[in-house]
């Protein structure tokens, strides 16, 4: 096994070049039976077995800098810097990451999980660089998919002032590689990175500077032709004009062509973007075929690719995707929009049966809650599909573009709350804090399945800038006989009586729901309220149970700080002031960011699950008796 050879950071340098195919197929081996037992990132990971493997051989770790956009795709990067063994614990609690994390290697250069990230924060390497005075390279990989994002177009705009060498590398793996014109290509490039080709330009454009009045006016009617020309041969002149130097398109299976296009693109000065050409999934026929199914996938069938759990229920994804299915046949106003998420938000449906109604914008956010809010101003329902975690980035339009102007906007967050095994950038823990304190925005979220379809219909026709947050998995089916019409700021009182009054909020019902059961069964009298609403607060309600019961708890999956509970306690704080014989206790996440792992460990963990919930009630109680 040549694989048996890595055991740490640039042991691939002592092999012979022709082992190099067999650790190949060894590493993609490797990966389809460790993903398939444990879960994890197959497709991106198989598509950059030899990307990793040319760039650990040209480039020296740790002194070098590698940084991966979202991160991903980092599996063969960790199996060649010798974390073979880790990958039994991946995305498990206290286990390795999925995701590169710098406290896990040092030669993991910056933490990454959402996209369009690497440009930026290489660029950041390179200008440190010559600030410091050191000498390592850096390199920023980034896939077609992630530069639809416009931060890695400020970034690259930016790149274009540096001086001194960067190397980006475009991983691109849809395009197929023309052959003609990517000989022609490598041809020219060789010819422009060349050290007599770079030496002979800078003279003669020093030269040509030093000439009073013309020369600067020689040289760029040079520059201008020389454009000219290769626009003619050259793929990569949008790269060209931004100032950068592109080289490729290069075959990204081709070890030999990538060590040689990288040794060329460490001598320009510069900023230089490589084109590399790689296919998703490569080595597993599953994968090849279904890309997208195999980006983060569960446990599988290797022979047949099939997932070795088979889902028997519908999960919160498969709830909204039908009812958004039913409203766009109702109403031709309704409209969908997502930023490259049209299978993990559920839209796919929406955009078979309606697709002049369906929007994909990219790994865009930001640009898809304006542009919502454009379609909104002219008439429109529009409905923006998106992942709590990654809506983050688009706070400043929310507040801007769509809530000054009170745009009927309707946010669709899914995956809020404790997501698990993507850890700490993918945890949808504060949507909360950051949607409820935007001013005009209105919050809700359900306790079952029904009510989010409740509550989708219930927010396209409200008229409004609403968001309605729900969790990742099986979509809960209890309380069913709860049901009430949704009535705008008014909670569900599920349960009356008196002394614990637990008000939950979105999927934290489920679990207020047992610790209700749980308490009864310890002799309290509890009362259970869903909240529904997070923006605005019942605050009718809130006053009555603060008057009639000793202890109010609030329950979320969101952290304390800004949460429900906050304003809450802030709420009855300001209006009601210190009750005799009462108190508040909120249960929500401590305020931190939350690692990868089983999301009911993670639960445990952190003291939201119904048993440290129901220890902490009988604890407060307690003292009351104490008195």
């Amino acid at each position: 096994m040549v694989l048996d050879k890595i055991e740490g950071p640039n042991d691939i340098k002592k092999l012979d070049m022709q082992e190099l195919p067999a650790l190949a197929e060894e590493i993609r081996e490797f990966l389809i039976q460790r993903i398939a037992e444990h879960g994890g990132h197959l497709a991106s990971n198989l598509g950059v077995v030899e990307l990793t493997m040319a760039l650990h051989l040209c480039f020296q770790l740790p002194e070098d800098k590698i940084i991966w956009d979202v991160g991903h795709q980092s599996y063969t990067h960790k199996l060649l810097t010798g974390r073979r063994e880790g990958f039994g614990s991946l995305r498990k609690f206290k286990g390795m990451s999925g995701f590169p994390k710098r406290k896990e290697s040092g030669c993991d250069s910056f933490d990454t999980g959402h996209s369009s990230t690497s440009i930026s924060a290489g660029l950041g390497y390179a200008a440190a660089r010559e600030v410091t005075g050191d000498s390592y390279q850096v390199v920023s990989v980034i896939g077609d998919g992630a530069l639809t994002g416009g931060m890695a177009w400020e970034a690259l705009n930016n790149a274009s002032l540096l001086e001194a060498n960067f190397i980006i590398v475009l991983n691109d793996n849809k395009m197929s590689i023309s052959e003609n014109v990517g000989g022609l290509s490598r041809h020219l490039g060789s010819l422009r990175t060349a050290e007599a080709y770079q030496d002979l330009k800078m003279g003669i454009t020093n030269s040509l500077n030093k000439i009073p009045v013309y020369g600067e006016r020689m040289v760029e009617q040079i520059r201008r032709t020389k454009s000219g020309i290769k626009q003619l041969f050259i793929q990569g002149m949008l790269f060209e004009n931004m100032g950068l130097t592109y080289l490729g398109p290069v075959d990204g299976h081709n070890i030999h062509a990538m060590l040689d296009v990288f040794q060329k693109a460490s001598k320009v000065n510069g900023a230089v973007l490589v084109h590399v050409i790689t296919e998703k999934g490569r080595g597993y026929l599953p994968a090849e075929r279904h890309p997208a199914r195999f980006h983060g996938t569960e446990a599988f069938d290797i022979e047949t690719g099939l997932p070795l759990r088979k889902r028997t229920v519908a999960n919160y994804t498969d709830v909204f995707s039908t009812v958004m299915r039913k409203l766009g046949g109702r109403d031709p106003k309704v409209v969908a929009i997502t930023a490259a998420m049209e299978d993990g938000t559920g839209l796919k449906r929406f955009h078979n049966m309606f697709p002049d109604r369906f929007f994909d914008v990219g790994i865009a956010e930001g640009h898809a809650v304006t542009f919502a809010a454009g379609l909104a101003a002219a008439g429109l329902k529009p409905v923006v599909a998106v992942y709590s975690s990654f809506l983050q980035r688009a706070y400043d339009q929310m507040l801007h573009d769509v809530c000054i102007q009170e745009l009927p906007v309707t946010f669709a967050i899914d995956r809020a709350g404790i997501v698990g095994s993507d850890g700490e950038t993918h945890q949808g823990i504060f949507d909360l804090s950051y949607l409820t304190s935007i001013p005009n925005m209105n919050v809700m979220a359900p306790k079952n399945k029904w009510e989010l379809s409740d509550m989708v219909k219930f927010a396209v026709d409200f008229g409004r800038p609403i968001a309605i947050r729900y969790p990742r998995g099986e979509a809960y089916a209890g309380l069913k006989e709860h049901r009430d019409n949704i009535i705008y700021g008014k909670s569900e009182t599920i349960y009356m009586e008196s002394q614990v009054a637990l008000v939950a909020v979105g999927s934290m019902v489920k679990t207020a729901e047992a610790v209700y059961h749980r308490l009864k069964g310890l002799g309290y009298c509890c009362t259970l309220v869903n909240a529904r609403f997070v923006k605005p607060l019942d605050t009718e309600l809130l006053g009555e149970l603060a008057k009639s019961h000793q202890l109010l708890v609030t329950m979320e999956e969101n952290v304390l700080n800004g949460g429900f509970g906050e304003h809450v306690g802030r709420y009855l704080n300001e209006t009601i002031g210190q009750i005799p014989g009462f108190k508040l206790l909120h249960i929500a996440i401590p305020d931190g960011y939350v690692e990868h792992g089983n999301v009911d460990i993670l639960k445990q963990e952190l003291g939201i699950d119904s048993e440290s919930v129901v220890n902490r009630i009988v604890d407060l109680m307690q003292e009351f008796d104490e008195i």
